[in-house]
């Protein structure tokens, strides 16, 4: 388990990183191709014969070095480039799944650009696989994930591509390994309304709806965003703290805020140097999730999300507190919720104990 170390952080102790590692958890906010490893992507591209501007994987690596949100965004989908068959796609989901079956994340639900695959690949052959490397990482490694397709907010002028997005979606949800739609990308410059009546449908049609923003955009984003798609949950989210009565709205509706420091701090939109903004708004009393958003990328992991709280002075009654947020957050049937919320607990008393 390893721990990035802020300048302003403390090492936890060996006991608190023994029971975050060990605890049961779920990840809410995690993108499938940004948490694809770069040797993974480095093989897929000489395997497809894609021309990446590097000759080595050292290079490749070097290229995750971001300087701002833009960059990351350049390099992600310098990335997806890279995937261009179903084996692709399946082969991705079995490591995804082994990777979060080590951490103890027993269910995901999982982003995929879906915006960005559909109109170079066959979307029932990408369905085909995912559904494939999700049977294959069930039985291997014992862990569920449902996807969330989403579309890409600066791609909204490609024609039909809300439409498709949706659809895509749709079909997800009737093979039993989709859950909902999502929005995603720039924020700046691409007001909600563009998305309106595609969110709209997904929502009629049984998708649960959710939304990246107050990643990039300012806390008046955050409002159009809610007042306009009504998503069931939002990612990152840490602008909100600009606006009081936006606090007491998201407080108020106990809606659900996907948050993953590390990200924030890679794409530099919130300095390394300083705490993380999740420690003004727990205090506040919103409803943060702990996630890591593009693992690879950003070299963390959820285990690593943890510490680095841990390591900022959350205590592990709060860190649990933020995985229990998770796991009422999610989309599962709610028989399904009991039932992983009765284990959870009778995990959390026999680590009271120190049977763990």
């Amino acid at each position: 388990m390893h721990y990035t170390q802020t300048h302003h952080s403390t090492l936890p102790s060996s006991d608190l990183i023994a029971l975050l590692s060990a605890m049961p958890k779920v990840e809410l906010h995690v993108h499938l191709e940004g948490a694809t490893s770069p040797q993974a992507l480095f093989a897929m591209a000489a395997r497809n014969r894609v021309e990446l501007p590097v000759a080595t994987v050292a290079e490749w690596k070097a290229f995750y070095e971001f300087k701002d949100f833009d960059h990351f965004i350049q390099v992600y989908r310098l990335s997806v480039g890279c995937m261009q068959s179903p084996r692709d796609f399946t082969e991705m989901v079995v490591d995804f799944m082994g990777r979060q079956a080590r951490q103890n994340i027993r269910y995901s639900e999982v982003f995929l650009s879906a915006a960005l695959h559909i109109h170079r690949l066959p979307p029932d052959e990408i369905l085909a696989a995912l559904r494939e490397g999700a049977q294959i990482g069930r039985q291997q490694y014992g862990v569920e994930i449902a996807f969330i397709p989403d579309m890409s907010r600066q791609e909204w002028r490609t024609e039909h591509l809300r439409e498709d997005v949706l659809e895509f979606a749709l079909q997800a949800k009737a093979l039993g390994i989709g859950i909902g739609l999502g929005l995603a990308g720039f924020e700046v410059g691409y007001p909600s309304s563009l998305f309106r009546d595609v969110f709209a449908e997904a929502r009629r049609q049984g998708l649960h709806v959710v939304a990246h923003a107050g990643e990039t955009g300012d806390a008046a984003f955050m409002r159009d965003v809610l007042e306009t798609l009504r998503p069931e949950r939002i990612g990152h989210a840490i602008r909100a703290l600009e606006d009081p009565e936006l606090v007491e709205d998201l407080r108020e509706r106990r809606t659900p805020l996907e948050v993953s420091p590390q990200s924030n701090y890679c794409t530099r939109v919130v300095d390394r140097n300083q705490p993380h903004p999740i420690r003004g708004m727990v205090d506040a009393g919103l409803n943060c999730t702990l996630n890591s958003d593009d693992p690879a990328m950003f070299s963390t992991d959820l285990n690593n999300e943890y510490l680095t709280l841990a390591g900022q002075g959350f205590s592990f009654d709060e860190l649990w507190q933020l995985n229990l947020n998770g796991l009422r957050a999610a989309f599962l049937p709610e028989d399904r919720r009991a039932a992983m919320l009765r284990e959870w607990e009778a995990w959390r008393q026999n680590a009271r104990s120190g049977d763990i």
